[in-house]
């Protein structure tokens, strides 16, 4: 038996020495990401952004003030919408609307479904509205650059490209478990993506920004073909790229805006975000153990790996450390104390292991059972 555990020490420490070579490859991959270009517009062409809204969040005003003030030369048209009249987020586009009168600003409540991916559904119903053939589809919880709406057209108007999608770092709106989530995104997941963008091993697609034409989201099958996936983003860009576009990534981050009130929304965000990667990518999933060598090291530790293994898992938080600092010069995110990633490496973890335990995930405060590759979303509850 005690041979076993010892052997079982190794692995974490070998794991967790891989993981810090990660981590530095990541930081080298981070520094290499090339910077931000703007590319040239062929023609201001008009632009509809569609904004599915639910309930007043913190900042929403300003973001939509962000969404009117574009520097581009062609027309705008901003749709908003939610799934029910009385949604207090109204009243907020009511506001902005008022003091941008020269803007076209419009907002539709409509609570016809369309499968139980209720954004979707929102975003059907808004499209209906759409004036123009050019879309941008944009969370309400996106912070943009006046250059946003010309950097993503100039981005699809190049040849073979079928949709445009952005890179985001996280921005806490306020608290601790709000900033817990903003380092997932800013020292592991943007990471993550950038590591990958440069080595050619994912070709991703995020919800929360996403350029195309209505002509290429008719030849997808329209967004009904995508209301009854929980992860509709990944779908979209797999259509895209089996009809050969491609699906670009523009060298910049938005902001994303986290506003988790409570460790109860802390982790079933968390949760929800891990299952979703795993049902999408399960082997890609599985390989991501060695992102967390901090740890892998403690386990090792604890398994009798001594000294050793506290290096090894001191070495991991300095890594992790290089590396956060080159998201937040590379992409502008906003400091965070270093004292909190310890505590965010041990919730990552806890995370990832909990993830293989279950199916269900929270959204929106519907409770939902995911199927296999964790796209089709059958609801289990709707606490009301």
């Amino acid at each position: 038996m005690s041979d076993l555990i010892h052997d079982l020490a190794d692995v974490f420490l070998i794991g967790a020495i891989i993981g810090c070579a990660y981590l530095l490859m990541a930081a080298f991959a981070v520094a290499a990401f090339r910077r931000r270009a703007h590319p040239p517009t062929d023609a201001p062409v008009p632009v509809t952004i569609l904004v599915p809204l639910c309930g007043d969040e913190p900042g929403l005003a300003d973001r939509l003030l962000a969404l009117c003030e574009q520097d581009y030369a062609g027309p705008i048209q901003i749709v908003c919408g939610v799934r029910n009249g009385s949604d207090p987020a109204l009243e907020v586009v009511r506001t902005v609307a008022a003091s941008r009168p020269r803007h076209t600003i419009e907002w539709y409540a409509e609570e016809r479904l369309h499968g139980r991916n209720l954004k979707v559904s929102n975003l059907i119903n808004m499209t209906q509205h759409a004036h123009h053939d050019t879309f941008l589809l944009v969370d309400s919880d996106i912070e943009v650059e006046p250059d946003f709406v010309s950097s993503m057209v100039g981005t699809l108007q190049r040849p073979g490209v079928g949709a445009v999608t952005c890179l985001a770092h996280a921005v806490a709106a306020r608290g601790l478990w709000s900033r817990l989530a903003t380092l997932r995104v800013n020292a592991d997941f943007l990471p993550k993506v950038v590591f990958a963008l440069t080595f050619g091993l994912e070709q991703p697609c995020f919800g929360y920004s996403i350029a195309l034409t209505r002509e290429t989201l008719h030849r997808i099958g329209g967004l009904h073909a995508f209301a009854d996936k929980l992860w509709e983003d990944y779908a979209i860009g797999e259509a895209i790229r089996e009809l050969g576009g491609s699906v670009e990534v523009p060298p910049f981050a938005l902001g994303h805006v986290f506003a988790e009130r409570s460790a109860r929304d802390f982790f079933a965000n968390e949760l929800r975000a891990a299952r979703t990667i795993k049902g999408i990518n399960p082997r890609g999933h599985a390989g991501t153990v060695i992102t967390h060598p901090f740890a892998l090291a403690l386990i090792a530790a604890g398994l009798g790996a001594g000294t050793a293994a506290l290096a090894v898992a001191l070495t991991a938080l300095a890594c992790r450390i290089i590396l956060f600092r080159g998201i937040k010069q590379r992409f502008g995110c906003e400091a965070t104390p270093y004292l909190l990633l310890p505590v965010r490496e041990l919730c990552d973890f806890v995370i990832y292991v909990v993830s293989y335990f279950g199916s269900t995930v929270t959204w929106r405060g519907r409770r939902y059972r995911v199927s296999r590759r964790l796209l089709v979303a059958d609801p289990v509850a709707d606490p009301g």
